[in-house]
């Protein structure tokens, strides 16, 4: 069976107590009981391979076997999302989560039929970043993915021009995703566009910014489908998967 991973702020020391709402979910939900293994993570590359000693009501005593830390991949990889509509964003976030995707860029482009205003902004950005904390935990994710504030198409462009690679996946693109020049570090950004597709004058300011407009297949994906594609894609090419 797979041991399961739980989140942790403090890792030191022979003996941990996990609390709080993961502790709860442990002891309550997932019923562990003395002598299984669980799995502790910062979210940020620090891990405690654990086994438990005792279950409370609502947490878990764990004796720590051993402690390491797992280095960020490389090179990372940054996906911008148009907001899709209704509960897509989610599911976007949640595979590209599971993929490997190490940042979540939400981008309200000019298409975007939802927009994200005012208290939906953070109710948003809240559920995306529950999303991408869940899967990874359940992806077994020792870094957890980014899910970054929401971008303008100015802040995009600067993401793009800051990058290793930066890429806008376009159904008029001559060149394939697959055949595309890899660095072998730094950022690679990819734009992902909302229902309506990147408007012209999105792709001419991200083009300025040095972006390639690239084909990710002969076929139409829907938007909560493409980031993932994409990543899929890039991953292998990358040597990540």
């Amino acid at each position: 069976m797979t041991v399961p991973v739980f989140l942790a702020e403090e890792l030191d020391g022979p003996e941990l107590t996990l609390t709080g709402p993961e502790g709860r979910h442990a002891a309550s939900v997932r019923r562990l009981r003395a002598g299984e293994r669980v799995d502790l993570t910062d979210g940020a590359g620090a891990v405690a391979e654990c086994v438990v000693r005792e279950t409370l009501k609502d947490a878990l005593r764990l004796e720590v076997l051993r402690r390491y830390d797992v280095e960020p991949p490389r090179p990372r990889l940054v996906v911008v999302q148009g907001l899709p509509k209704g509960d897509r964003g989610e599911l976007a976030v949640e595979m590209m989560t599971e993929a490997g995707v190490d940042v979540i860029v939400p981008w309200s482009a000019s298409r975007s039929i939802t927009q994200w205003k005012g208290d939906k902004v953070a109710k948003a950005l809240g559920r995306w970043r529950s999303t991408a904390r869940e899967a990874g935990k359940q992806a077994r994710r020792f870094h957890l993915p980014e899910v970054a504030d929401l971008h303008s198409t100015a802040q995009v462009e600067h993401l793009l021009a800051e990058a290793a690679l930066g890429l806008v996946l376009h159904e008029e693109a001559a060149e394939p995703l697959s055949g595309v020049a890899l660095p072998a570090g730094g950022d690679i950004v990819v734009v992902v566009g909302p229902e309506g597709g990147v408007s012209e004058q999105e792709l001419a300011a991200f083009r300025a910014a040095k972006a390639l407009t690239v084909l990710l297949g002969p076929t139409i994906l829907r938007t909560s489908t493409a980031g993932v594609a994409a990543a899929a894609v890039l991953l292998s090419r990358t040597g990540r998967w």
